[in-house]
């Protein structure tokens, strides 16, 4: 099998005449353009201690908190007067009302002195929540400390980040505060800085991963800088407000790709009727279809108490549809020097930044009821979640809700490395619709006994650096895991599966929603694969410098 199939000739990042191909600049040169743009902002990466924004503390909890005082208060009101108001079972009969009282006995100095102490008790605590919580980006490391009677100190190395990403929420957008999540290898290991000011986010980030990337920020042209406001232009003349009303606006109406940050044109675009259209044909539908039936039939002999839990089981799906469609709205997806950068939302906005070489596992995955569409939609495995936010599909996991093969082949030439969005169609194409003639290894006949529907498109392939899992018919998936970061492969037979002379493969990468598994190959097959991935993994493994990806650049 030939080593290229998935790049096209000429290589895309060499330059020819007469070429569609354009040649992509490196990391440092890029970073470099990216220094030079007009915008300024605050120099957060000194190696001091900076704090966050100012409503942290509230947004942390604090209003959760008042929520939950306020919910109390309400509920316990009578107990409440008892304890602190004399005379508390006149209010039983309703003569008095409680400020009607507190006024008539000469209670409201003491009422308002009460007041203030509490608020300037919980004041206090926000104000010492705030100063303690501060953070430093050094030239190793991002670190986090924070606690008042509990301190804890947190520390992200830098070549050990696997993404970053910025997520602004409704309520921080109001209050212009954004949170950056700078995601590193180890379970539950992320560093969660909440809230920055969002106008240093991007910045931020883009220094932080200009770090990682193993350029110093002298070298990439990034100096330290003076604070002025979000469009790059003092304004001391203009009003407070006139500013955070500019600032609000701008907050919500700027695109969620930073022009000077990224391309400003999306690689991959997804319509609203497309997207409304996938999430409603999903297997979600089909099970509230099956309440339907079973609630009609229900009501037809007499049992009109199914109302009760068919109508709040539509209410739920209403709002499981409307949320998923409005998480995907403004979807867009580019290459940055440091990066692939995703993002999504409309109202809350999330985005993040993946370095070079941090996908442990592609999945591209499409159910019978997309296939007359040509639907698909594409998952990744990375390092930094916790085993039950990685299988829950939590992390921004989903890099393309739903594209046909085209739009999948465009993600891959992002994700992966060595990938041509051209060659990869067309290995795509095959592997799907003629898996026994695109070059993967397919069970045998008489695993039928054991996947009596699958096991003609069930098979492997290994070339470019990946190893490829091709799987299902109902529901076909097409895993592809970098040989550089797969953490280890295993072969199992049952004892059915030795009856047959069958086994399963299965491929460990990192915790997510992807589970590379190939069920039911032949045992010679299995024994063969398990031999040539062992040692290609280990080669891949040996030369891979992603994690300085700017460091080879530099040196070459």
């Amino acid at each position: 099998m030939s080593d290229d199939r998935w790049q096209a000739e000429p290589p895309p990042n060499v330059a020819q005449p007469n070429s569609d191909y354009v040649q992509v600049p490196d990391a440092t040169s890029g970073l470099a353009q990216m220094a030079n743009d007009e915008r300024t902002s605050r120099t957060l990466t000194d190696g001091e201690w900076h704090r966050l924004h100012p409503a942290t503390p509230l947004l942390r909890g604090g209003i959760a908190m008042l929520a939950i005082i306020g919910f109390l208060i309400a509920n316990l009101r009578e107990r409440l007067v008892e304890i602190f108001l004399p005379g508390a079972s006149e209010f039983d009969s309703g003569e008095y009302d409680p400020l009607t009282y507190v006024w008539e006995h000469g209670y409201v100095g003491p009422l308002l002195l009460g007041l203030l102490i509490v608020l300037i008790v919980v004041l206090g605590t926000f104000f010492l929540s705030w100063r303690m919580h501060t953070f430093r980006v050094t030239d190793e490391a991002v670190e986090v400390r924070s606690g008042i009677l509990f301190r804890t100190h947190r520390k992200a190395k830098l070549d050990r980040i696997q993404g970053v990403g910025i997520n602004r929420q409704l309520l921080p957008r109001i209050f212009g505060a954004a949170k950056m999540e700078v995601s590193v290898a180890g379970q539950d290991a992320s560093v969660k800085l909440e809230y920055l000011y969002s106008r240093d986010a991007d910045d931020l980030r883009r220094d932080v991963l200009t770090l990682a990337s193993g350029v110093k920020l002298a070298e990439a042209g990034i100096a330290a800088r003076p604070t002025v406001g979000p469009d790059g232009i003092e304004s001391p003349n203009d009003p407070a407000l006139n500013r955070l009303v500019t600032d609000r606006v701008h907050e919500f109406l700027a695109p969620e790709l930073d022009p000077n940050a990224a391309p400003p044109e999306s690689v991959v675009r997804i319509s609203i009727g497309r997207l409304i259209g996938s999430t409603v044909l999903s297997s979600g539908t089909v099970f509230l279809i099956v309440l339907a039936v079973v609630m009609i039939v229900s009501v037809v002999n007499g049992q009109v108490w199914s109302l009760l839990w068919f109508v709040p089981s539509v209410i739920g799906f209403v709002s499981y549809y409307s949320s998923t469609v409005m998480k995907s709205l403004r979807y867009s997806i580019a290459k940055t020097p440091a990066g692939v950068r995703v993002g999504f939302g409309l109202l809350s906005t999330s985005n993040d930044t993946l370095p070079p070489g941090r996908i442990h596992a592609v999945e591209i995955y499409q159910s019978v009821i997309w296939r007359p569409f040509d639907w698909w939609q594409v998952k990744i495995n990375k390092a930094g979640l916790s085993a039950e936010a990685a299988m829950s599909g939590k992390g921004n996991t989903t890099i393309l809700p739903v594209g046909n093969l085209t739009d999948v082949a465009k993600v891959l030439e992002l994700m992966l490395d060595n990938v041509s969005a051209d060659a990869a169609l067309v290995e795509l194409t095959s592997a799907f619709r003629e898996p026994e003639r695109s070059g993967f290894t397919l069970a045998p006949r008489r695993a039928r006994w054991i996947n009596p529907f699958a096991w003609r498109r069930t098979g492997y392939a290994v070339h470019d650096g990946l190893l490829l899992f091709r799987r299902g018919v109902i529901w076909r998936k097409l895993d592809l895991l970098p040989l550089a970061r797969m953490q280890s492969i295993a072969v199992s037979q049952g004892p059915l599966e030795r009856g047959f002379r069958l086994a399963t493969a299965r491929a460990h990468t990192v915790a997510g929603p992807i589970s590379a598994n190939l069920p039911a190959i032949g045992s010679d097959e299995a024994i063969g694969l398990f031999e040539r991935v062992s040692l290609a993994a280990v080669e891949a493994s040996a030369a891979d410098r992603t994690h300085r990806w700017a460091e080879k650049q530099v040196d070459a």
